[in-house]
């Protein structure tokens, strides 16, 4: 097969929604996936308290957060594809409605079995995600189509970080089993409102899911636009993810000291650098999205060097004597963190979704479950340079990840389309 060859050729254009994308759909699709982003991220804080209230050893407490990402990942690889082969409303609407039954399960289960099983398949049906973000894009003007998933995407990264400070506030006060049946609640109200709003999409893939399944890996070799960004967005994926694992450690102890409440207002700070998602969104419609990449990873590196003035004392800064002045710089590298992350994964959603329309889901599928890869990376690699030279370790870690993402900035020359 020649190597430009796509693996499974569709017999006829996928059909795309004769509607536009308007305004009030697209902060529909928005408010939409930061709620299902919630059902995957919550956890992280929930994951004590769930533990000692179902009996689950100390040892197999991170399960509680773990098994929805896992959840995820096959979601991505089993569920996903599926959006190019079935109607997608219908499919977005029974995933999230399988989703709210299994976090109302999770909210009620009696023993630690019941209630992991709930989480995986809940997460693995939060996927509902990645049918609703390349339905978006395929309704927007292509020439608009980056600002819409930028706008959508939004959404995801403002689910990430309310994520955590509502469960640990909604869980300190009512319980976690509260948290787990109002998130369920919402979930399916959810699903009503898309079931009357979407507009049908049906794509005409030609086989079947067996086929349909056999041509990721296809996909992965054949588009180096997917390779490239997917890349890019794990490295960076791994940076954010290992400050936001680091920085609740950091944040408890000495100097700072925060509770619960103050670590949850750290974590809404936070919220100001998705801002620039619309942003990123233009810079890819105006045909800039290498430019625009490099420029991230910049902001990124910026955000990785104030926190650690803020928090390691890099340049002389002493926190334990310049408390208000640490804090307040790690507000703002939080601040650009997230933005350059969010910079990032905007602009590559952008490429992705101006790639083959009849393989958009799967192409979706195959980004996020690469740069998941990273973000569950990062976590790891946070928790081991804690344990083996604070702070100064998980910033460090930062750095390698930025670091490699500068690389592929380099070595990308040429390789990836505007």
């Amino acid at each position: 097969m020649p190597p430009d060859a796509p693996a499974v050729q569709a017999t006829a254009t996928p059909v795309e929604p004769t509607g536009t994308l308007t305004r009030g759909l697209t902060v529909l699709f928005a408010f939409a996936v930061s709620i299902m982003i919630v059902n995957l991220t919550a956890a992280q804080p929930l994951a004590e308290p769930v533990a000692r209230g179902l009996g689950l050893p100390a040892s197999l407490a991170g399960l509680v957060a773990t098994l929805p990402q896992v959840g995820y990942a096959l979601g991505m690889l089993f569920l996903v594809p599926l959006a190019d082969l079935l109607e997608n409303r219908r499919l977005a609407v029974t995933t999230l409605a399988i989703c709210a039954a299994m976090l109302a399960l999770g909210a009620v289960a009696p023993n630690a079995p019941v209630f992991l099983l709930a989480a995986c398949v809940a997460g693995a049906t939060s996927c509902a995600i990645q049918v609703l973000v390349p339905l978006a894009a395929s309704m927007a003007h292509p020439e608009r189509r980056g600002s819409a998933v930028g706008n959508v995407m939004s959404g995801v990264m403002l689910g990430i970080l309310f994520s955590r400070p509502l469960a640990s506030l909604v869980a300190g006060h009512f319980g976690w089993r509260w948290f787990y049946a109002l998130l369920g609640g919402l979930d399916l109200a959810l699903a009503v409102v898309l079931w009357r709003n979407l507009p049908d999409r049906r794509p005409d893939f030609g086989h079947n899911y067996g086929a349909l399944i056999g041509s990721l890996w296809s996909l992965w070799i054949r588009e180096r636009v997917l390779r490239r960004y997917a890349v890019s967005a794990a490295f960076v994926m791994a940076a954010f993810a290992a400050f936001w694992t680091g920085v609740a450690m950091l944040l408890a102890q000495a100097p700072f000291s925060l509770d619960a409440n103050g670590a949850a207002a750290f974590a809404l700070a936070g919220v100001a650098g998705t801002v620039v998602a619309p942003l990123a969104g233009k810079v890819g419609d105006k045909g800039l999205s290498k430019i625009g990449m490099r420029v991230a990873h910049v902001v990124l590196l910026a955000g990785v060097v104030l926190a650690g003035i803020a928090g390691a004392g890099w340049f002389g800064l002493n926190a334990s004597e310049h408390r208000y002045l640490a804090l307040g710089l790690l507000v703002a590298a939080a601040i650009v963190i997230d933005a350059g992350a969010v910079g990032d994964q905007t602009i590559g959603r952008h490429a992705i979704n101006m790639l083959a329309p009849e393989a958009r889901s799967r192409l979706n599928g195959l980004f996020v479950g690469v740069f998941f890869i990273g973000g569950g990376t990062g976590a790891a690699s946070a928790g081991i340079a804690w344990a083996t030279a604070g702070w100064t370790g998980v910033c460090m870690a930062c750095l390698v990840f930025v670091a490699l993402a500068f690389a592929g900035d380099v070595f990308a020359q040429g390789t990836a389309k505007p």
